[in-house]
C-alpha cells in the first residue's frame, strides 16, 4: 500500500514541488490549499494523476482525514502577502498547527512543520545555529509571521512531549525557483520581473545587507532527508538554507548582467525590522541529514528567470492578495 501524504499548502511556491517530489516517489498525495497565495496553476502536471487529490480547505478549521505523514506548510511566507492580513497570518501559524498537530495525533502519523529562519528575527549571533533563541520584535509589522511561526514549534515540541508525536521541525532560510509569485515582494522576483520589464530595480536601503540563496530543490533535498533518513529520535529543528551569503546589491547586478537590458538601481528606505544579516549555520543538517545545497547560484538564477520571462510572455494574470 502507498504511503499516504498530506501537504498543506500543497498549491504554494515549495508545496507544488514538495507534491510533485512525492508523486515521483509512488505516495498517495493530498493537497490542500486555500490559494490565498497559492494558484492551481503549480499544480497543472499533477491534476489528472491518479495518485494526486487537491481540497480547498483552510488549516485554520479541523481536517479529517487518513494519512500517514504531514507536510505542514500552509502560511503566507513574503512580507507583501503575511502583513496584508496579519491576524489572520498568526491563525494560519498557530490554529492551524493545532489543527494539524490534532490530526497526526488522531491518525498517529509522522509530521513536518515548514518552520522559518524568521524565528531568528535581527540576528545578532551570524551565522545563525538552531541554538539560538534569536532577536524578534513581537509588537512589529513582521511579527505576526515571526511569532507565529515561533509559536507553531512551541507547540510541536509540547505535543512530542506531552503526547510522544512524532515531529520533525525544519528552518527555512531563503528559497528561490520556479513558481515563485512575481507580486511576493521578495528579492529573487522582485529583481528578476523588473529586469525582465525594463523597469528600475529597487533596493532597499544601502543594500549592504545579505542573504544566503537556496534553490528549490536542494531544500525539497533537505526536507525529504528530515523525514525519511533519520531515526524519530531526530527532531530538529535543523537550518536548511544555503551557507553561501551575498549582499543583496551583489544579487541585483548579477540578475542584471543575466537579464540584459538598461535597468538602473534605486534605493528605497529599509523597512521596520528587515534583518541585516541572514545566514544559515547547517553543521547539524550536514551531519545529521548528510545533506547540503548543491545548485549553484547562476544554474539557479537561470532557471528561475527562464520561468518568469515565459509568465510574463504569456501575459498570465497575476491575482492580486486578498480574500
Amino acid at each position: 500500500m502507498s504511503k499516504r501524504v498530506l501537504v498543506t499548502g500543497g498549491a504554494g511556491f515549495l508545496g507544488s514541488h514538495l507534491c510533485e517530489r512525492l508523486i515521483a516517489k509512488d505516495y498517495d498525495v493530498l493537497c490542500v490549499d486555500n490559494y490565498f497565495t497559492g494558484t492551481k496553476r503549480n499544480l497543472t502536471t499533477l491534476l489528472d494523476h491518479p495518485h494526486f487529490e487537491l481540497m480547498r480547505h483552510d488549516v485554520t478549521f479541523p481536517l479529517y482525514v487518513e494519512v500517514d505523514e504531514i507536510y505542514n506548510l500552509a502560511c503566507p511566507a513574503s512580507p507583501v502577502h503575511y502583513q496584508h492580513d496579519p491576524v489572520q497570518t498568526t491563525k494560519t501559524s498557530v490554529h492551524g498547527a493545532i489543527n494539524m498537530l490534532g490530526l497526526a495525533k488522531r491518525v498517529r502519523a509522522k509530521i513536518f512543520q515548514a518552520s522559518t529562519s524568521e524565528v531568528y528575527g535581527d540576528p545578532t549571533v551570524h551565522p545563525q545555529t538552531e541554538d539560538y533563541r534569536g532577536n524578534v520584535n513581537p509588537l512589529g509589522p513582521r511579527a505576526c509571521y515571526d511569532e507565529g511561526k515561533r509559536c507553531a514549534e512551541t507547540l510541536f515540541f509540547d505535543y512530542h512531549r506531552q503526547h510522544k508525536l512524532r515531529i520533525k521541525v525544519a528552518r527555512i532560510f531563503n528559497t528561490y525557483g520556479p513558481r515563485m509569485h512575481p507580486n511576493d515582494g521578495r528579492v529573487v522576483s522582485n529583481f528578476v520581473v523588473q529586469a525582465l520589464r525594463g523597469e528600475n530595480i529597487t533596493i532597499y536601503g544601502d543594500g549592504m545587507q545579505t542573504r544566503a540563496f537556496c534553490y528549490v530543490d536542494d531544500l525539497l533535498d533537505g526536507w525529504i532527508a528530515l523525514m525519511e533518513n533519520t531515526p524519530d529520535e531526530f527532531t530538529g529543528p535543523v537550518n536548511i538554507g544555503n551557507p553561501v551569503e551575498m549582499p543583496v546589491r551583489q544579487l541585483a547586478e548579477k540578475v542584471l548582467a543575466m537579464v540584459g537590458g538598461k535597468s538602473k538601481l534605486v534605493f528605497q528606505p529599509l523597512p521596520v525590522d528587515d534583518p541585516m544579516q541572514r545566514c544559515p549555520d547547517i553543521t547539524l543538517a550536514r551531519a545529521a541529514l548528510k545533506w547540503e545545497p548543491r545548485v549553484q547560484l547562476e544554474e539557479g538564477l537561470g532557471k528561475t528567470i527562464a520561468y518568469f520571462d515565459d509568465l510574463l510572455r504569456q501575459n498570465a494574470p497575476v491575482t492580486r492578495v486578498g480574500r
